[in-house]
């Protein structure tokens, strides 16, 4: 890949070299039908990978239909998924087809795939082996051709060994397998993503040389999220047409800027992040996990550790 890309509207701005070698890959995996699970931090750009897929494959003009399997309860992601029949249950006035259905020919990208109940995990490996199912109180056996593209933050082995994800379903998602490594492991891409953010605030303004060597020096725990979200910040705060360190809401700017190590650990910035998106959103979890890029049930647990250590939530 050379130059800028626009993959299905999101925009892919790539310097590095770990960035191009796996959008190199990209292009070769793209043009099989094998599954591909695309594992990596949140907030790394799994979707943007994802995406990529679809954009180079041979199916590129068909549909191409997303979901967050961490974003609906067991009952309405069956539903979402597979579909459901007129009288299927209370208020299914009309038959609906499933996003297996209106990916027809397609792409399905389902995103947090770790998260996905077991009783779920069943039915998505018999559609990938290729067998026909039946919508909600439905009477007729549905056969559909999606090319199916997996992501996950956690680590799918460990779930196997841990009986909380089939082996069998890993090993039929994980056909090809890409890895999207974290912001901090790809220091070029870090000054042209900022650069970026900043043009979608406000074209007239600029970092100065001092805060882009802020940027590139920071662990980003958040990845390209994080990143985004400080740039925004900065652009709405600063005081001038340039964003000198200061302006940066990071709170390690002028040690980072002096060579210092720095000394917020990796659990410190989580633990800011989670609370400054509960106190964003009100204290609503749905919401907050929303913006952190992270499932309900993840930020559930942090909370609890949180409490544990007798830090106060929101």
């Amino acid at each position: 890949m050379s130059g800028p890309c626009v993959f299905l509207g999101m925009h892919a701005i790539i310097a590095s070299e770990p960035m191009r070698g796996l959008l190199s890959l990209v292009e070769r995996v793209a043009r099989s039908n094998a599954t591909v699970l695309i594992t990596g931090e949140s907030g790394a750009g799994k979707e943007l990978v994802a995406r990529a897929v679809h954009h180079y494959s041979m199916r590129s003009h068909k549909p191409w239909v997303d979901l967050s399997c961490a974003a609906l309860p067991e009952h309405l992601l069956e539903s979402e998924l597979f579909g459901y029949d007129k009288g299927a249950f209370s208020g299914a006035d009309a038959p609906k087809p499933g996003l297996f259905e209106l990916a027809h020919q397609g792409t399905i990208f389902l995103d947090e795939i770790g998260e996905l109940d077991p009783k779920m995990q069943v039915k998505l490996l018999r559609v990938l082996d290729g067998v026909a199912y039946y919508r909600l109180g439905g009477v007729r056996k549905i056969s559909v051709d999606v090319r199916v593209v997996a992501a996950t933050n956690q680590d799918l082995e460990s779930a196997v060994a841990e009986g909380r994800f089939r082996g069998d379903l890993y090993h039929r998602l994980s056909q090809i397998t890409l890895t999207v490594p974290a912001l901090r492991s790809r220091m070029e891409d870090i000054a042209p993503l900022a650069r970026y953010f900043l043009a979608q605030q406000d074209p007239q303004m600029r970092f100065s040389d001092a805060a882009l060597a802020v940027l590139t020096r920071h662990s980003w725990p958040g990845n390209i999220r994080e990143l985004r979200n400080v740039v925004t910040k900065a652009a709405i705060l600063a005081q001038s047409s340039v964003i000198v360190p200061e302006d940066l809401p990071l709170g390690v700017a002028q040690s980072s800027l002096n060579g210092h190590a720095n000394t917020t650990s990796l659990d410190g910035m989580e633990r800011r992040m989670i609370l400054e998106a509960l106190e964003a959103t009100g204290g609503h979890q749905q919401m907050a996990a929303a913006r952190l890029g992270i499932s309900r049930r993840t930020l559930s647990r942090k909370l609890k550790l949180y409490e544990s250590e007798g830090v106060a939530s929101v």
